[in-house]
């Protein structure tokens, strides 16, 4: 099909599940693309709150929604559109299909826009999708992209992918001039690649809050971009896929930034907040905190496949019980923490914690 046609085969009318500050950040980018969009709410007071002031005070606070988006907490009338954006959280991603299910036509798109591995079961979101939604057309959407900068008209790059015909609908449906989505139908390696940078990007922070230095942390976001390759690999994605948006570009991101909410939760562990401060109720939702634990558990069952791929040398591919392991000198309140992450990054943090070198990493790793 020539690519100006499916400008015109846009989907109009756009359900948005979930209006958490991701949820109603793409919420405003469905509207300010010109398109129909009705944005669920779990909690009522929050779809009447955003009815009576226009703002999403509880999740976006200070932003001023367009008014052409309809607030809902009946999830049949969000449902009934031409394509829906999943913004509900990782570990909620089931239920809340689950809710759907009775209103979900068959083939109707599905978008996943959150980040994460289901602890439960440690699938990956697309394959939750797969498992409860079997007749839904599948489609993710991921990149580096800050919620508040995408509700402020802030230029704003991210990947859409699913089966390509659909992604390129997607496309033309939510790109606008300040939000500019690419296309792939590299469904595998974008799910996979949102999910494991927020756990690398919790490393990357605990390197930052114990004041290891920037080099400190360069080192370790290279090694986790390789190992992330390697992963990537592993489950047959490609590896074009992982150096764009969905892949380096979210990476950079999340573990560069202190607006990422899981380099500030690693930083906070590093200069020795406990878990039991930092998951308390109330505390900000730190993805990577949950899916730790089955990244390192499916990077085990994949290291088969990843050993077919393995150009980089080294050993690698160890599991890993934590990475804030205990540092040879001091301890710190946050000793034995029990974070998982795979090798490489993590023999590279462990490193850097217990003598602030890398001469414990492979040397036939690449640099």
């Amino acid at each position: 099909m020539p690519e100006n046609n499916y400008f015109s085969m846009v989907y109009d009318r756009i359900g948005v599940i979930g209006a958490g500050g991701w949820g109603t950040a793409l919420a405003c980018v469905a509207a300010k693309a010109g398109r129909s969009v009705v944005l669920w709410a779990r909690e009522p007071d929050v779809a009447d709150s955003i009815i009576r002031s226009g703002v999403n005070a509880r999740f976006l606070p200070g932003v001023a929604l367009p008014q052409s988006i309809r607030p809902t907490s009946e999830v049949g009338d969000a449902a009934n559109a031409d394509a829906l954006l999943i913004a509900a959280p990782a570990q909620h991603l089931r239920e809340t299909l689950s809710l759907l299910a009775p209103f979900v036509a068959d083939d109707l798109p599905l978008v996943l826009c959150a980040k994460g591995i289901e602890g439960a079961s440690g699938l990956l979101l697309t394959e939750v999708l797969a498992e409860t939604l079997p007749r839904a057309q599948i489609a993710i959407l991921s990149g580096p992209s800050f919620a508040r900068d995408v509700a402020n008209e802030l230029p704003t790059a991210v990947t859409i992918a699913a089966r390509m015909d659909i992604a390129k609908r997607l496309q033309a449906s939510l790109g606008h001039g300040q939000f500019r989505p690419y296309v792939s139908d590299d469904v595998i390696a974008v799910a996979l690649g949102g999910a494991a940078k927020n756990v690398y990007a919790i490393g990357c922070g605990v390197a930052d809050g114990l004041g290891l230095g920037e080099s400190a942390r360069a080192a370790l976001l290279a090694r986790s971009f390789a190992e992330l390759i390697r992963l990537g690999a592993a489950v047959g994605g490609r590896p074009e896929t992982f150096m764009g948006l969905s892949g380096l570009g979210d990476l950079v991101l999340s573990a560069t930034s202190p607006s990422s909410r899981n380099f500030a939760f690693g930083q906070k562990l590093g200069q020795g907040e406990t878990l039991h401060v930092l998951l308390a109720p109330g505390m900000p939702l730190v993805e990577g905190v949950a899916t730790a634990r089955p990244l390192v558990a499916r990077a085990t069952t994949w290291r088969g496949n990843a050993d077919r791929y393995d150009d980089f040398g080294g050993s690698g591919w160890r599991h890993v019980t934590g990475f804030c392991a205990r540092p040879t000198h001091e301890p710190t309140p946050w000793t034995g923490t029990q974070i998982d992450i795979p090798d490489p990054a993590s023999a590279t943090l462990r490193s850097l914690l217990a003598g602030k070198e890398l001469s414990s990493c492979s040397s036939s790793s690449p640099p």
